[in-house]
């Protein structure tokens, strides 16, 4: 990051944001999280909300079981994934060459609107997240873009609902800390 004027530019294009909680098992469906809900809530509340909004994909990546770790289970493998990336890129630039731009990260909101198209359905379930989880307009434009991404990796043209579904789903940091999230969490810490 570097200082220009009374701005900052960003230079990474990713970034890895701390624990789901101070004591780091929140999301943990093995050890119980020794974390109260206040805390829980002020510890999250250090990653302002502006700045989320700029995150196009939030997940939380759970600890993977020492038995899936050694399991010999059939599992894509990174060059047919790098392949499909390679693809999905090109198809980007191919799209985007007219407009001056590269890949979806880039789109402009006229741009969205030119090319993140979605069908009735898939404006319904966009509604219904924005009312639901509060939303903003541009956390709505970065949910498009990833939804574009995901057609584009299925080679295909038209988003479906399916990918606005998915992009929601990793939009997790936006679902806040509601009753879902903590009733079936187990807690040391509370009474």
């Amino acid at each position: 990051m570097s200082m220009y004027s009374s701005g900052c530019v960003f230079r990474r294009t990713w970034q890895r944001f701390p624990n789901p909680c101070p004591c780091g098992f929140f999301t943990d469906p093995q050890r119980a999280c020794r974390c109260t809900p206040p805390q829980i809530q002020r510890y999250r509340a250090k990653i302002s909300g502006p700045l989320l909004d700029r995150i196009d994909v939030q997940i939380e990546v759970p600890a993977v079981p020492v038995r899936d770790l050694s399991a010999d289970h059939a599992q894509e493998r990174s060059a047919a994934i790098r392949a499909r990336v390679m693809r999905a890129r090109a198809l980007q630039r191919t799209r985007y060459r007219a407009d001056g731009i590269t890949c979806n990260a880039e789109l402009t909101p006229r741009l969205v609107r030119k090319y993140c198209r979605v069908d009735d359905a898939s404006k319904r379930l966009l509604e219904l997240a924005m009312e639901r989880l509060g939303l903003s307009a541009r956390a709505y434009s970065r949910i498009l873009k990833v939804a574009r991404t995901i057609a584009d990796l299925d080679i295909r043209d038209a988003i479906a609902a399916s990918d606005v579904a998915e992009a929601i789903a990793y939009r997790s940091f936006d679902r806040g800390l509601g009753d879902r999230q903590f009733g079936d969490r187990r807690f040391e810490g509370t009474a």
